[in-house]
């Protein structure tokens, strides 16, 4: 059962001032919807840049959003405290979406990601044949995600944190059980990528921020699911980015990792990036071990034809739980099964 987290009466009186204000709620209620830059604001708002600059300074110290650096643009978001979140769900939710001043702001926004979309298609056209090439050589997508699936289960948890998130999509696979999502990529392109197909999807509760996989922009031990897909093949220390995945996992949270299995396809060194050619389960359970983290299950994907890469599967615990309480792990698994 997931908690609501309290609040002191003198933060939530602050709190309650920054919101009280018809411009500042007008905000909350489009960052409730994704992710925003200063000029898209102001677009939406049809109000001045320092106008809206004050306002998100406002909810800024009152700890309602947050910023973030993105190369050279400056991109707004909801605060990752759950307590903020859970106050503003409760505003949000009570929020005619019907009334005049909203509907308006609404438009304008769909009007914002659509020009995101648009941007994300081209990226796409641009690059397509070279990831169609490597989609060819091994098994379907929708296997694997229907593994994860199953194994995940239909438990809802708190929080996840995908690493590499590339286009957003296993974000948006999970976006049932999760209540706050996080996707992590160095590429601002994929990045564009990723925002364009959680708005499609209607998926408003994930973030997608610009960051490092060996530091991640976010809070350690603050995830119940993290995930790797098709990550760790681009890294030159594959260990060193699962050690750092494990220490943001909450006790007894989740590791996915979705990568190929050894293979000789040198081509993928050469005209894709890929540093590693695959992974074996000794090299993975090792690096596990190293995180202090225990193997639960494996799954393994063959190509479709001969030559082709074989994918797998590794879903992993951290064990901090059955240290401190053995009974209370023994329940989640059976929860989670």
């Amino acid at each position: 059962m997931l908690t609501r987290p309290s609040t002191g009466l003198t933060v939530m009186v602050d709190t309650m001032k920054a919101a009280a204000e018809s411009s500042r709620l007008r905000i909350l209620l489009l960052l409730a919807r994704g992710d925003l830059t200063v000029t898209d604001l102001t677009e939406i708002l049809a109000q001045s840049q320092p106008r809206v600059s004050r306002h998100l300074k406002l909810l800024m110290e009152a700890r309602l959003v947050e910023r973030y650096q993105e190369g050279s643009w400056a991109f707004f978001r909801l605060s990752d405290s759950e307590a903020e979140r859970d106050f503003l769900a409760g505003i949000i939710g009570r929020v005619d979406p019907a009334d005049p001043v909203v509907e308006r702001d609404l438009e304008r926004l769909a009007a914002v990601k659509r020009k995101r979309q648009e941007r994300a298609a081209d990226y796409f056209s641009a690059n397509a044949a070279s990831w169609d090439h490597i989609r060819s050589l091994h098994a379907p997508d929708g296997a694997v995600e229907a593994a994860l699936k199953e194994l995940i289960g239909t438990r809802p948890f708190q929080s996840m944190l995908d690493l590499g998130t590339g286009t957003g999509r296993l974000l948006e696979l999970f976006a049932p059980l999760y209540r706050r999502g996080v996707g992590i990529d160095l590429s601002r392109e994929m990045l564009a990528v990723a925002r364009a197909n959680l708005d499609r999807a209607d998926v408003a509760h994930a973030q997608v921020r610009q960051g490092d996989i060996y530091a991640p922009p976010v809070e350690r031990d603050g995830f119940d699911l993290v995930t790797m897909h098709q990550v760790l093949h681009y890294l030159d220390e594959p260990g060193v980015a699962i050690r750092e995945a494990a220490r943001l996992l909450r006790p007894a949270g989740r590791l996915v990792i979705v990568d190929f299995a050894p293979h000789a396809h040198e081509f993928l060194r050469e005209e894709h990036a890929h540093v590693r050619l695959g992974f074996s389960d000794r090299q993975i359970e090792d690096w596990l071990e190293e995180a202090g983290l225990d193997l639960e299950a494996s799954r393994v994907f063959a190509p479709a034809g001969a030559g082709g890469l074989t994918v797998k599967l590794w879903l992993a615990r951290d064990r901090r739980l059955l240290i401190a309480d053995p009974q209370t792990l023994k329940t989640e698994l059976k929860e989670t099964a």
